[in-house]
């Protein structure tokens, strides 16, 4: 075939030969599979439980929303979603603030500061469940923490970090905000590093001391990530699990009343008595949370945009 006859073979509406515009697809073949089986499925298969009485150990029949009505007069999804409610409330103002202004802190550069980030990051990179082992031994009645308040006389008898429902949901918070500091953290230098020097200079030079150029110029400027780690934790404080059940045992605290979503979702979902069709439907009410709080951070970030 002549140049002039392989120019003009035929081509699709996308410009190209038919022989090759499958080519792309064939590469995203693998990663939509992958995407298919384990996050699509599971989601529609999750939909399908929620409307049946499903069990550990057989199939359920169609009960239609009978699941989500159950789930919406039980007062144990009441309380495990106040308990969500007010992890979120509590932890994400916090992971929002303090790892910006640690953040300001080790972003100096002085000699050392260097060990002073690692030290921060080291409990990202260590396991959940060891983290809260060191906790629950910090904060248990005979643990470091208490040993050292009867100690100095600060309390007459300890305090009930982890016996006390209310106690142990905020002790739990505590090791969550720990842990996430040296994470956003990170978020915030890259932000930082983005922040023209000539601002805090100009400003400087208006003197403006080192709180108002903090207020005027580094947190408007760093504004769309406060929204972003707020986003992300709202998520990951809808999500908690470890904390709870490493410092409160399997039940969650005295009488469960610690339990978060994720942790009922657990205990009524595992186990030979197991309601699969339940477990499913208070999942999906977690996930319609969850989505809630995502698309108002969403709209938070589209009213901050020029």
């Amino acid at each position: 075939m002549s140049k002039a006859g392989r120019a003009a073979a035929p081509r699709d509406g996308t410009g190209l030969p038919h022989r090759t515009w499958w080519t792309p697809y064939l590469f995203l073949a693998p990663g939509l599979v992958m995407v298919a089986v384990f996050s699509i499925w599971p989601f529609v298969n999750t939909v399908v439980l929620s409307l049946t009485d499903a069990r550990i150990l057989r199939g359920g029949t169609f009960v239609g929303l009978d699941n989500y009505g159950r789930a919406l007069t039980d007062p144990d999804f009441w309380v495990a979603t106040g308990n969500s409610v007010l992890y979120l409330l509590v932890v994400v103002p916090c992971l929002v603030l303090l790892p910006l202004a640690l953040a300001v802190l080790v972003q100096t550069k002085v000699p050392g500061i260097g060990f002073f980030r690692s030290a921060f990051y080291t409990p990202v990179i260590a396991s959940a469940v060891v983290v809260g082992l060191i906790w629950q031994w910090l904060l248990r009645s005979d643990g470091l923490v208490n040993t050292v308040f009867l100690k100095l006389r600060l309390v007459s008898e300890p305090v009930p970090f982890l016996t006390d429902s209310t106690m142990l949901l905020f002790s739990a918070m505590l090791v969550t905000v720990w842990k996430g500091l040296g994470y956003y953290m990170v978020f915030y230098l890259a932000a930082l590093g983005n922040v023209p020097a000539s601002l805090h200079e100009a400003a400087a030079i208006d003197g403006a001391g080192a709180v108002r150029r903090f207020f005027s110029i580094t947190v408007p400027q760093v504004k769309p990530m406060m929204l972003l780690v707020g986003t992300l934790s709202a998520v990951s404080a809808l999500r908690v699990f470890t904390e709870i059940y490493v410092l409160g045992g399997e039940s969650g605290g005295p009488g469960g009343g610690a339990r978060t979503l994720p942790f009922l979702i657990r205990q009524v979902g595992l186990g030979f008595a197991g309601e699969t069709g339940y477990a499913s439907a208070v999942s999906l009410l977690l996930f319609l949370l969850t989505l809630v709080f995502s698309l108002f951070g969403r709209r938070l970030a589209k009213g901050d945009e020029p």
